[in-house]
This record gives C-alpha cells, sequence and structure tokens, in this order.
C-alpha cells in the first residue's frame, strides 16, 4: 500500500484533516479503478508520486488567492481538482469532463473524503 510521505516532504505544513483526505485516496481511486479505468492498472502503486504530486507541482509556484475559482477542464477522474482542491480548501474547484462515469469517480471520491469545495 501506499502511503502520503511522498506528499509531505514537498507539503509538510499540510492539517491533520488534509492529510487524511490525501490519506483516503489511495484505496478510494484503487476501488474505482477496479470498477472504471480511471488511471493506467499498472500505476496504482505509483499513485503519489505520478498523480497527486504531480497534480500539486503548480502549488510550488503559485498560490491560489482565497475565493478564487480554478477550472480544470479535461479532469479525467479528478486530476489535477481533486489534490488541488485538498491543498487549497479556501479556493472552489470546477472540474469538467467529456466522459460522465470519470466524473462520477470524481464527485464520489471527492463525497467520501469530505470535498466542499469542488
Amino acid at each position: 500500500m501506499a502511503d502520503i510521505s511522498i506528499i509531505l516532504k514537498y507539503f509538510p505544513n499540510i492539517s491533520d484533516e488534509q492529510k487524511r483526505q490525501f490519506d483516503a485516496l489511495y484505496d478510494l481511486y484503487l476501488d474505482w479503478n477496479s470498477k472504471i479505468n480511471v488511471i493506467s492498472r499498472k500505476d496504482t502503486e505509483n499513485l503519489y508520486e505520478h498523480h497527486v504530486l504531480h497534480s500539486l507541482g503548480i502549488a510550488k509556484f503559485y498560490s491560489f488567492k482565497e475565493g478564487a475559482s480554478v477550472l480544470d477542464i479535461g479532469t479525467g477522474g479528478g486530476f489535477p481538482a481533486i489534490p488541488l482542491a485538498i491543498l487549497f480548501p479556501e479556493v472552489k474547484f470546477h472540474a469538467i469532463d467529456g466522459i460522465g462515469k470519470k466524473i462520477r469517480v470524481l464527485n464520489e471520491v471527492a463525497s467520501a473524503i469530505g470535498l466542499k469545495n469542488i
């Protein structure tokens, strides 16, 4: 099982709630990926490094302002929208994708971890 240590390496000051949310992503995406191909099945062990951390890369160079709205076009199953929504709880994220079942995954994952800003 993967853990969030790679996230903490680059973002050590996240809250306990954010840690809980990031930690929950692995099992949620593993479960959804068994039903719907959200990410490459060969890459699920690298979820945090290849998907979550890559999604958060922008945060090392740009910090969204509180109250801002961000649009993620072509989000797939929620990358980068979900990791960014966890990292920036004061920002509203709008995620769009042409494949309805992937938006369903995004909505279910967001609901399961208690995201209110996506």
